[in-house]
């Protein structure tokens, strides 16, 4: 009986889902490093930082003024100032006095002041945003306890007012790069598995005529 030949060519449309999967397995791994790199590491530092409650025990405003950067358009830039805001604020964990910061953007950016505001090109506009600031811990705050968080191991002089990154980041950092590597990887298989079977098929329906 002569040998039964089947082709196991792939059509336009099978060609083109194996394709449209490698290039969604693609982007999953290559945003999986992008988010991983980006994200997720600020993400696990933020998310070592615990919570404690904390009191307001004084706020400053030294005399001492910063600089920082404001743009004005595409090709526009320059330099205004802004007044340093320190509030010090007395949390649960060790009973000590640390310096409050809004979130860890804003300790990196200047680790000397709990706030820095919006850059504006008028120095009163950053006055006054600061002094909104000043007033709200000092007449709203007050003496109230508030939760804030901290890092005993990486800067135990110091505590945040709010995390900048939480569970939800880490979550969608995994989540979107594994839905699009799991989706490719399902078309692919799907692609590869349909046209396995209607090569058997074919087959089949050849060996039945024969």
């Amino acid at each position: 009986m002569a040998k039964l030949r089947v082709s196991y060519e792939y059509s336009e449309a099978e060609d083109k889902s194996i394709r449209l999967g490698l290039f969604l397995i693609a982007c999953g791994i290559l945003s999986l490093f992008i988010l991983g790199f980006c994200w997720l590491s600020p993400t696990l530092q933020s998310l070592q930082s615990r919570p404690a409650n904390c009191t307001v025990v004084s706020v400053l405003r030294p005399e001492e003024m910063f600089e920082c950067v404001f743009t004005c358009g595409a090709d526009c830039r320059g330099t205004s100032l802004y007044p340093c805001l320190q509030i010090f604020v007395n949390h649960s964990h060790s009973g000590s006095v640390a310096l409050l910061h809004f979130d860890e953007q804003q300790l990196v950016l200047n680790p000397k002041c709990s706030y820095v505001p919006p850059c504006e090109r008028d120095n009163q506009k950053n006055r006054d945003s600061v002094r909104w600031w000043e007033d709200y811990f000092t007449k709203e705050v007050n003496s109230q306890a508030f939760t804030c968080y901290f890092n005993q191991q990486r800067r135990p002089d110091d505590v945040l007012w709010r995390r900048s990154h939480d569970a939800s980041v880490l979550m969608h950092c995994v989540l979107w790069p594994m839905v699009s590597l799991l989706l490719g990887t399902l078309i692919v298989l799907l692609t590869v598995c349909a046209r396995s079977l209607a090569v058997r098929a074919e087959a089949l329906q050849k060996r039945r005529c024969s």
